[in-house]
């Protein structure tokens, strides 16, 4: 008599001996359905039955099952990964978009890889997509702090889906668009209503998306105040910048009211009005903007301006899974929550001004 190979019990049973992880046959026996029923729910099928969906998914924890990725990229044509190209990656604000993105791709199903780039040039971004591309990603993230970044990549033609993550209004229709122009009138807006004659501004770097628009609402605030518009200064973003910027506005008793465009930059700000001898906010009024950790713990505590990065981050992952998908439309996420101002004690009323 020849030796049989049991389909039932006893397979089960040297399996689980052996120590083999379960299979999707396993999962589709405890479940009472068929293999292909398991590959539907597995790669999220909409025609399936929610009480079938919840017998398959009890099976795969009875059985501690975990799919195989290489197997469901074979059956679904993907290979439930994403790119993310990011620039500046140290700073607070591409940072916590960073994680959010993260953060929602694997509630997606999905695993990130990333590349963080030190130079924005349009063959390093348009390189850095290819790569990304080679290595299977579905789709790319690209949170572009530069305005062009945006264009150049809408323009290049590239066969991988992609959102770009802080673009500007108007030029593509390709991303997702944070809210700096609201969040600067905000601030700015702020500041003279509490009697100052005019708001100082310490922008960003020129041609960054953030900076340009955060200058441009600023300006935009004064003109309709009617209020003086003075010359502003530029920085890089960092504390020591905002630093010796601050040291310059320091020296001038004109200067009631600072409109920083980054909290770093605030920092810096604080620090050089201390050491000048410039209360704040009696003497100077300070407004940052971004809401970091630390900015509620600044002396005095910062008034800024709060962006919800999680939810720039969130709604970038959810365009481009849409765009993964073809899902029809004109491909552009919903509009952001409204930048919201958060009063500390680095602002208050313009000196001489009655309380």
């Amino acid at each position: 008599m020849s030796p049989s190979a049991p389909d039932g019990p006893a397979r089960r049973s040297r399996r689980a001996f052996a120590g083999a992880r379960p299979v999707m046959d396993d999962v589709a026996r405890r479940a009472g359905v068929s293999k292909q029923t398991v590959s539907r729910v597995l790669n999220e099928h909409p025609a399936v039955r929610p009480e079938t969906r919840e017998a398959v998914r009890a099976a795969m924890r009875e059985l501690g099952y975990r799919p195989s990725r290489s197997a469901r990229s074979l059956a679904s044509g993907r290979t439930r990964m994403l790119g993310v190209i990011s620039f500046d990656a140290a700073r607070y604000g591409p940072a916590a978009i960073l994680t959010a993105v993260d953060t929602a791709a694997q509630k997606a199903g999905y695993l990130v890889s990333s590349i963080a780039l030190d130079t924005a040039d349009r063959e390093t971004v348009v390189q850095a997509v290819d790569r990304l591309s080679a290595e299977g990603a579905d789709g790319v993230v690209a949170i572009a702090p530069q305005r062009w970044v945006g264009r150049a990549l809408a323009q290049a033609g590239l066969p991988t889906p992609l959102v770009v993550l802080d673009d500007v209004p108007g030029e593509g229709g390709s991303g997702v668009v944070g809210d700096s122009g609201s969040g600067a009138r905000k601030a700015t807006d702020h500041l003279l209503g509490l009697g100052h004659r005019t708001v100082h501004h310490l922008a960003g770097p020129a041609g960054w998306t953030s900076a340009d628009l955060r200058l441009a609402a600023w300006r935009a605030a004064l003109g309709a105040a009617g209020a003086e518009v003075p010359e502003p200064l530029a920085g890089d973003w960092s504390a020591d910048s905002g630093y010796e910027l601050g040291r310059r506005l320091a020296r001038r008793p004109e200067v009631t009211a600072v409109f920083v465009s980054n909290d770093q930059m605030a920092l810096g700000v604080l620090h050089a009005l201390h050491e000048a001898g410039r209360a704040v906010p009696g003497d100077v009024s300070v407004v940052g903007y971004d809401d970091i950790p630390e900015a509620a713990h600044f002396l005095p505590p910062l008034t800024t301006v709060r962006t919800d990065f999680a939810d720039l981050g969130t709604r970038a992952l959810r365009l481009l899974l849409d765009r993964i998908d073809g899902a029809p439309g004109p491909g552009r996420a919903p509009a952001p929550a409204p930048a919201e101002l958060v009063e500390r004690r680095s602002s208050g009323p313009a000196p001489g001004t009655p309380v």
